[in-house]
């Protein structure tokens, strides 16, 4: 890879994040606790802010769903969907949740249970009810409209007017011309940053959840060395399905991942409590509908809610999602080529929320069920081995902590794999198809990060940085919304759109604010 040929995107990330690495191999206790303080200054002054930016990105997703421009093609009027929509779903799930799903599947509801509520006595029914619905609301349609917002702003600008492949053309309704600049290349610096620090962050998790899985099956130790070599292993994974393309590797694993996460699923079902579980779906998500404002709002002011709790948890997920979504956002938007805005939010918001809502009533059920028998105390375990501790009381517990283990792999290599792609699609102008060479450098710095914070602070400092990149990206998440509500509505005047069409308007094109 000749250095002549970079970008300024690239050569600036790069600076940028050797400097976090240097800061975290040289003086690694400094760094854990710089990184902490500033993270409870951004979590503490500013949790208002996220909360109000991803409501509002949850109502703006909800506009344009029900509005005309729901109407319009992601693409040319005659394009078509690139992939089935199995396969479509399943990619969408894999990249966005994956490794979280399994690593807080049973510890997140069992936490918020018994060890730290909200606002109720730890075990009691009440501190149960809180468990679920505060679990489905960081996991559920909040998460996915904050990938969907990034996304659909991609995929707008990418396949309908034509542009560069990257964040900051989805910004020209405000900037025009400027965004080929200094200010274009500042905001896709921040988005390649906060990718990499997203997705170093779950590298760490998944490496901590395989570690704690094989320590709690084979007694092989838990500590930060085999965490390092599972790393290493993955990235070489996940590096060779990088490089065989994004139609075959990405796709063949998410697929796979379905098919297991799925299985996984039934399994536990049925050898579960299985009324308990169906009964904790209806009731969990009854308390979540009922509740959606209340806790879309809540900031602890008035005491009603624990403002620590809210900070440690609430905050801390959305300031994930943030960093997530411009991975997961340019992956989403490149495979979905073909749909129309209504199809496409639609399946977005609802398909993964739904999965994710039948996911946490099992493993959550589960593991507050077993905990209330009082059997085993599934709190002494780390988070990371607490679906395994779970599993060891049912039967054929063995066998599933296998299966979980093999999904975590394979939701690790998936997510490793999307994110090497998009970054190399990033830093090579939005090239859609990447240069390799580039998706090798991409796939060895996320090793290298996720290597070194996890050393220099476990996943405090990686959970603490991820919080302290995620809110400049948030800020351009704010002028992504603008511009793409002048954008939308713009064409939607254009073309000659209404709530109740009779027909698709023949006049389609895709009409340009910025160059009228």
């Amino acid at each position: 890879m000749s250095t002549k040929n970079l970008s300024p995107v690239l050569k600036t990330s790069f600076v940028l994040l050797a400097i976090l690495v240097l800061l975290g191999i040289v003086m690694p206790d400094g760094y854990q606790v710089w990184s902490e303080q500033l993270r409870e200054v951004i979590s503490d002054k500013f949790g208002w802010f996220y909360l109000l930016l991803v409501t509002s990105i949850v109502l703006l997703c909800g506009f344009f769903l029900v509005s005309p421009v729901g109407q319009i093609k992601l693409g040319e009027p005659n394009s078509v969907p690139e992939h089935s929509t199995i396969s479509w779903i399943a990619m969408i799930f894999s990249a966005g949740m994956g490794i979280g799903l399994v690593f807080y599947g049973a510890a997140e509801p069992l936490s918020h249970y018994a060890i730290s509520t909200v606002r109720a006595t730890p075990g009691s029914q009440e501190a149960l009810a809180d468990a679920f619905r505060y679990t489905f609301f960081h996991w559920g349609i909040h998460a996915w409209a904050v990938y969907a917002l990034i996304a659909l702003a991609l995929a707008y600008f990418g396949f309908r007017k034509k542009e560069k492949y990257l964040l900051s053309v989805t910004l020209k309704p405000l900037f025009g011309k400027k965004t080929n600049g200094i200010l274009g290349k500042i905001v896709d610096t921040i988005t390649v940053v906060a990718t990499v620090i997203g997705v170093a962050t779950t590298l760490g998790f998944g490496a901590a959840q395989i570690n704690g899985g094989l320590n709690y099956l084979f007694g092989i130790p838990n500590n930060a060395l085999v965490q390092v070599i599972i790393i290493i292993i993955t990235t070489i994974l996940f590096t060779i399905s990088a490089l065989s393309g994004l139609g075959k590797g990405v796709k063949i694993l998410s697929n796979t991942n379905l098919i297991l996460a799925v299985g996984l699923l039934a399994i536990t079902i049925i050898i579960g409590p299985t009324v308990q579980i169906f009964n904790t779906l209806t009731d969990s998500i009854g308390l979540y509908i009922s509740n959606f404002f209340r806790m879309s709002f809540s900031a602890g002011s008035f005491g009603q809610y624990n403002r620590d709790w809210i900070n440690t948890w609430t905050i801390f997920y959305w300031a994930w999602w943030i960093s997530w979504s411009p991975f997961v956002g340019v992956f989403i938007a490149r495979i979905s080529k073909g749909r129309s805005i209504r199809q496409f939010l639609s399946i977005v918001l609802l398909a993964p929320t739904v999965l994710s809502f039948l996911w946490f009533s099992t493993f959550g059920t589960l593991s507050t069920h077993v905990q209330s028998l009082g059997n085993v105390d599934l709190t002494q375990f780390p988070s990371e081995q607490t679906l395994f501790a779970t599993f060891s009381q049912l039967p054929f517990g063995f066998i599933a902590s296998v299966v979980a283990i093999i999904l975590i792999v394979t939701f690790f290599i998936t997510s490793a794999d999307s994110a090497t792609y998009v970054l190399a699609m990033l830093s090579d102008d939005g090239n859609l198809k990447p240069k390799n060479d580039l998706k090798i450098f991409w796939g060895v710095l996320l090793a290298t990060i996720a290597i070194v914070l996890l050393l220099s602070g476990g996943l405090v400092a990686l959970q603490n940085t991820l919080i302290i990149v995620a809110f400049p990206f948030s800020l351009i998440m704010v002028l992504i919304m603008v511009s793409l509500v002048i954008e939308l509505l713009h064409e939607k005047d254009k073309m000659g759109l209404s709530i109740t069409p009779t027909r698709y308007p023949k006049k389609d094109q895709p009409f340009k604010s910025y160059e009228e």
